[in-house]
């Protein structure tokens, strides 16, 4: 296919042969606060206990080598994003960066990921309300979160944001709260009593490997940037503000990341004996008793509960929405509230899987479809932008564009690729079974990858 000579100032999303069916209304702010709730501000304190273990102790700067791991992958999006601002993420950035068939497979790995996310938080957050309320029907919290974030899904974008600016405050007041209340302990002379380097660095422990171990651990804790991109064709200049968003957002991660893990550390300096499960809820009592400790995982029940999984399950239905307006999956999946302007059918479907599928999977499995799907995803992304930014639109005259569509994505690919070498059999045996389904569904549906989507058909090439 000749190489497509539109962009986001040629016409809106019509140029990309679409017409505007979602109601746009989002700013910028908005944007960094959907994706902020996605990656979930608080979400260290679930996982903190295991990676303090693994790291040695250094857990802040775990989240610093993900953080810049992941940015080149981050500028991959911000770069498609202002040049195809429209629904989808990685499926309709490949779809146009590379051809329309590489754009339905990387439609179908991200897919692993976009579906089964919810499910995966579902989990977690069924095992916390049952600890929090001991012998609570363990379905009867998945069945409450499912109704109630399908509903704000469907009623649209703007209740949403709605909800979302509650549970940020909430969240935040949280964060703020246990800084305030470990850095009170630590000056009092509790843990190490004093504010050192540690955490951070240790002389003679950072190498090469730690490194490495470092990418595979945190990358996946910042998974969650790339669904802000599906809010494109309901934000105000997507082409601006999308790119922008997804960078400002991670920054803001990585701050508030490394600020509650590095108190965490320094209220319990012997991470050989901490729980990998309920350390940073062990170390939440230490500062602040009892009752803060169950405040705090209440606040972890909310905020996955409703922010976490309301976000994700919209990204899942955009990205639905995107591929079925494409007849590349059943239509159906493209239809749209005639009043609220959402992608109805996609949001009941993400909701009816999320409540089957904790039923029958465990964490350890959903992490698996997530994990894999996000990554090789993300991988064609990489590609994507190096083929048509350096390759189609020789974009390489200047320093500035080899760095970012040579340098950027290659490093991108590769620190992706380590990431995949620590999966375990099940999880590439679970990958690649996915992935066959998906080219067996895309030869059907494209008569043998010969056949392109109705949108595709009516450009200027």
């Amino acid at each position: 296919m000749a190489e497509q000579k539109v962009s986001a100032e040629s016409g809106g999303i019509e140029a990309f042969g679409y017409k505007q069916e979602l109601r746009r209304g989002l700013t910028l702010k908005d944007v960094i606060l959907y994706g902020v709730l996605f990656m979930v501000i608080i979400a260290p304190q679930s996982i903190y206990g295991e990676i303090q273990q693994e790291s040695g102790g250094m857990t802040p700067l775990v989240y610093i080598i993900g953080f810049i791991a992941i940015s080149f992958t981050a500028m991959g999006y911000m770069h498609m994003s202002k040049r195809f601002p429209i629904a989808g993420s990685v499926y309709s950035y490949v779809q146009r960066g590379i051809n329309p068939h590489v754009g339905f497979v990387a439609g179908w790995l991200i897919l692993l990921d976009y579906i089964f996310v919810p499910s995966l938080l579902l989990v977690m957050v069924a095992n916390w309300g049952v600890a929090l309320v001991p012998g609570s029907p363990w379905y009867l919290w998945v069945l409450v979160f499912v109704a109630f974030n399908t509903i704000v899904n469907i009623r649209g974008i703007t209740m949403q944001k709605g909800v979302d600016w509650v549970i940020f405050a909430i969240e935040i007041i949280a964060v703020i709260a246990f800084i305030a209340l470990g850095t009170n302990f630590i000056l009092g002379g509790g843990g190490s009593g004093e504010f050192t380097m540690d955490p951070i660095y240790q002389p003679g422990k950072v190498d090469v490997h730690f490194i490495a171990a470092a990418c595979s651990i945190a990358c996946l804790s910042f998974l969650g940037f790339d669904g802000m991109s599906t809010l494109a064709e309901e934000t105000e200049k997507p082409e601006k503000t999308i790119g922008k968003g997804i960078i400002i957002a991670l920054c803001i991660m990585v701050v508030v990341f490394v600020a509650q893990t590095y108190i965490a550390a320094l209220i319990q300096p012997d991470w050989q004996n901490i729980d990998p499960e309920m350390g940073f809820f062990d170390a939440a009592l230490a500062c602040g008793g009892p009752v803060f400790y169950k405040l705090l995982l209440i606040v972890n029940i909310v905020a996955v509960g409703i922010a976490n999984i309301m976000n994700a399950q919209t990204a899942s239905a955009r990205l639905l929405y995107s591929m079925g307006r494409d007849g590349v999956i059943p239509r159906a999946f493209g239809k749209v509230h005639p009043k609220f302007q959402t992608p109805w059918f996609a949001a009941i479907a993400i909701g009816c899987v999320s409540l089957i599928l904790p039923l029958f999977l465990d964490m350890a499995t959903l992490s698996r479809f997530v994990n894999f799907g996000a990554l090789s995803s993300f991988v064609l992304l990489n590609i994507a932008v190096f083929v048509f930014f350096f390759i189609k639109e020789k974009k390489r005259n200047s320093f500035g564009d080899i760095v970012k569509y040579l340098i950027c994505p290659i490093l991108g690919v590769l620190i992706l690729l380590y990431v995949f070498t620590g999966f375990d059999v099940p999880t590439y045996i679970v990958g690649i079974a996915w992935l066959v389904i998906g080219l067996i569904i895309g030869a059907v549906k494209s008569k043998g990858y010969k056949e392109v989507p109705e949108a595709f058909k009516n450009l200027e090439v």
